[in-house]
């Protein structure tokens, strides 16, 4: 599957990646799938009916073009978009990458609309000069830090963090990973420079794990948990209570000023749809699993630790996300300071885009 590839050219974002980020995998290799509409099949949801009386909407499009990761979406999978907007008389249309950063490359050439990524790809985006939007935050679980880690193999000679100094760390460079790494050696004293970093898509890097031919893997899930249960890989480090903001869905700038209240619509499906997951997670493994082709218990875990929900965007939240920002630059790893600010909307603006639903939980 992830031999259908769709090329373009070398971009903003491409041309500060090969500055920032050696190695970086551009959109060209990495677009997994595109223009796949799902079957609305067997999701227990049914249609939404407008309330009588309600004005008509208008929008400035006929399409929406939503990306996602190789990790999965629920919200494709159960089809709530499309049982919302096709009514409305909006096709949706999902394209599939392996990672954020190769989203974020998509949305910033014009082929997606909206897309869900961690909270390190934004940054990296915006550095590159992309015209994109913050529209709502992932709500944080208890659970949520489990789901990334950094691995070893199960016969690995490192059995502690601090050992992994010198050794070749594999993860996606402008990804989440690339955030918790850092985080994570400044807990045991090391530096990005005591490690030799190596950027490779989870989805080329597991192989190569389960081969042994990695020797340190910072990864998240569905990859960490297939090889805690079916390799014994060890994990070193989780991400719980690193510090993370959290993951965004994000929209560029053009659609979401033209569509405030179709993005309205989206993040209030959106989030009624984590509701109902995050209250029927054993439902969510079965819906998930055959579609990753994962076996069920495996996936109940990665469900049980996985958040679905969203939260408003708030000073605060934007306060954390700009520390990580910040981060990335005083190691030299992002060539300029970013401004968070400027990839957000006015509150006038984001009162007309954010449901009721979503909490301002800091």
């Amino acid at each position: 599957m992830f031999n259908n590839f769709v090329k373009t050219k070398t971009t903003v974002i491409s041309k500060i990646a090969l500055f920032v980020i050696p190695g970086f995998v551009a959109l060209s290799t990495t677009l997994i799938s595109c223009s796949s509409t799902v079957s609305n099949t067997n999701t227990g949801t049914e249609p939404k009916a407008e309330p009588a009386g309600a004005k008509t909407i208008t929008f400035k499009t006929k399409l929406l073009r939503i990306g996602y990761q190789s990790s999965g979406d629920l919200v494709r999978v159960r089809g709530v978009l499309e049982k919302r907007l096709e009514p409305l008389g909006l096709k949706v249309e999902w394209s599939q990458f392996a990672q954020g950063p190769q989203l974020m490359e998509a949305m910033n050439v014009g082929k997606i609309d909206i897309g869900s990524v961690g909270e390190t790809p934004p940054i990296f985006a915006q550095a590159a000069g992309a015209r994109i939007i913050y529209l709502a935050g992932r709500r944080l679980g208890p659970n949520s830090g489990k789901g990334s880690a950094i691995a070893v193999p199960k016969n690995s000679p490192i059995k502690k963090l601090a050992d992994i100094k010198g050794q070749k760390v594999v993860f996606q460079k402008g990804s989440a990973s690339h955030y918790f790494i850092i985080q994570a050696l400044k807990e045991v004293g090391l530096k990005y420079s005591d490690i030799q970093v190596l950027s490779m898509p989870n989805v080329e890097a597991r192989g190569a794990f389960i081969q042994g031919t990695i020797p340190v893997w910072v990864t998240g899930d569905p990859h960490l948990a297939l090889v805690e249960k079916l390799h014994g890989a060890r994990v070193l480090r989780d991400a719980t209570n690193i510090g993370t903001p959290g993951g965004y869905y994000v929209g560029t700038r053009e659609f979401t000023k033209e569509n405030p209240e179709l993005v309205r619509i989206i993040l209030e499906e959106i989030d009624q749809n984590g509701q109902w997951a995050e209250a029927n997670r054993k439902e969510v493994a079965k819906l998930i699993a055959p579609v990753l082709k994962i076996d069920l218990p495996i996936q109940e875990v990665i469900s049980s630790r996985a958040t679905y929900r969203l939260r408003g965007i708030t000073p605060e939240l934007m306060q954390a996300q700009q520390s990580v920002a910040d981060l990335f630059y005083n190691e030299k790893i992002l060539p300029k300071k970013i401004d968070v600010k400027e990839a957000l909307l006015t509150p006038q603006e984001y009162a007309a885009i954010t449901p009721p639903t979503l909490i301002s939980e800091k």
